[in-house]
């Protein structure tokens, strides 16, 4: 059933507030002026199917949420806004944000084409009671971590790309630049499922560690339909939480143990060992060389770069698991601000991962399905050349490729 022009006009509306635009701000964006735009929402101007198209991706729609039979007045996008208003009020981030959905919506549809429908039941979840103190927070993450590990078969070893991890999951994952207060945030919207964002201005192995994080957001919160990660406000029990599932899912304990013990190092100056037969226990003392058991900060690099995190998660991890004391810790700290460790790892000749230049998952296997889609004709080339332009491809990207709908064949595109 077709909805009325006031109906739409009132869906816009709905739309434009839930997103805290003004509509100044709308008919800006729309390349219109003000009182144009008033009229569009007053019901007295059609609006065009290039129109509603843009508005939709202004306020984090679908252009078909507007023309549906039931129109739901929140999404993922206005529930965040609404909860963090300083968000809305950053015109560059909110920009990046609405790619974002745009891409995990597009991405849905496409899947849809290709009966691969991406199914949010998929990603697994918890139930935990009710968080009651830091300590509790603590614990909670660490079962998490221990629990979800065990799930997926990890053992104690590395994680592979975090990136890939969530997205074999079912969830999106994408970089935007944000603040620095904010390391990360979660949505939960409706068609797309979870999407988790990281903020690509930070270091790739603090990524990682935000990755890492907002999954357990997805994991434990997905009551809410948006959250957002700041360092000033740690202290909250969902983000202590989140943060010890980070540090226990990076860094298990059994795998740090393993590591260390590799070394030749974490055990006790005095290691002893009681004996037992039938007539008794005797108890064996040794002594290991004053020292020997003493981690150094070559040792920290050694095990930030196995597990891929930096040398401060590294260290705090060690000092919460008791295999450095406070004073060691502090030493050690001290040494890797003033650039020690840095020069360590060149010695040492570690690879330095380039994560600009890895292997994107979520784009390579976005354009994939959309050329696949076009193959099969559920797309329009028109189609094919906006995706790809919205992931960020150069415009005479598809003029590389000899692709035809109905065809089976491309030609190969030489990066000579």
């Amino acid at each position: 059933m077709a909805i009325t022009q006031q109906e739409l006009s009132r869906r816009i509306r709905a739309a434009r507030e839930a997103s805290q635009m003004t509509q100044e701000e709308a008919a800006t964006q729309l390349g219109v002026s003000r009182p144009s735009y008033v009229q569009i929402e007053a019901g007295n101007r059609s609006v065009t199917s290039l129109e509603l198209d843009r508005l939709a991706y202004l306020f984090g729609r679908e252009i078909r949420d507007f023309l549906a039979e039931a129109f739901e007045e929140e999404d993922a996008l206005a529930a965040l806004f609404r909860a963090q208003p300083e968000v809305a009020s950053q015109p560059e981030v909110l920009e990046k944000l609405r790619t974002c959905m745009a891409l995990g919506r597009e991405l849905t549809r496409l899947e849809q084409f290709l009966g691969l429908d991406h199914e949010k039941a998929q990603v697994t979840t918890y139930s935990y009671p009710p968080l009651r103190s830091r300590w509790d927070a603590i614990q909670q993450g660490q079962r998490l971590a221990e629990s979800e590990r065990r799930r997926l078969g990890l053992g104690n070893t590395s994680l592979p790309e975090v990136t890939e991890l969530l997205e074999s999951q079912g969830v999106r994952t994408g970089l935007v630049d944000l603040v620095d207060d904010v390391s990360g945030l979660t949505l939960n919207d409706r068609k797309v499922g979870f999407f988790v964002v990281a903020n690509r201005l930070h270091h790739h192995l603090r990524r990682r560690f935000s990755f890492v994080h907002e999954y357990a957001h997805v994991l434990v919160d997905r009551d809410k339909f948006g959250l957002v990660s700041k360092a000033s406000e740690r202290d909250e029990l969902t983000e202590v939480r989140a943060n010890s599932f980070a540090a226990n899912f990076l860094l298990p304990e059994s795998g740090v143990r393993a590591f260390i013990q590799g070394l030749g190092k974490g055990q006790p100056s005095r290691p002893s060992a009681d004996l037992f037969d039938e007539a008794g226990s005797l108890n064996v003392e040794g002594r290991n060389d004053p020292g020997s058991q003493a981690l150094q900060l070559y040792d920290v690099v050694q095990l930030a770069y196995a597990f891929g995190v930096s040398c401060q998660s590294a260290l705090f991890r060690l000092r919460n698991l008791r295999f450095i004391t406070e004073r060691e810790f502090e030493n050690l700290k001290t040494q890797e601000q003033a650039g020690k460790a840095k020069s360590i790892h060149s010695f040492l000749d570690l690879p330095t991962p380039d994560h600009e230049g890895l292997r994107n998952a979520f784009k390579q296997r976005f354009l994939g399905l959309a050329l696949e889609a076009y193959r099969r004709e559920e797309i329009s080339r028109g189609k094919l050349r906006e995706l790809a332009l919205l992931m960020g491809c150069p415009a005479d990207a598809l003029d590389l490729l000899s692709v035809e709908a109905g065809d089976v064949e491309t030609c190969e595109a030489s990066e000579r």
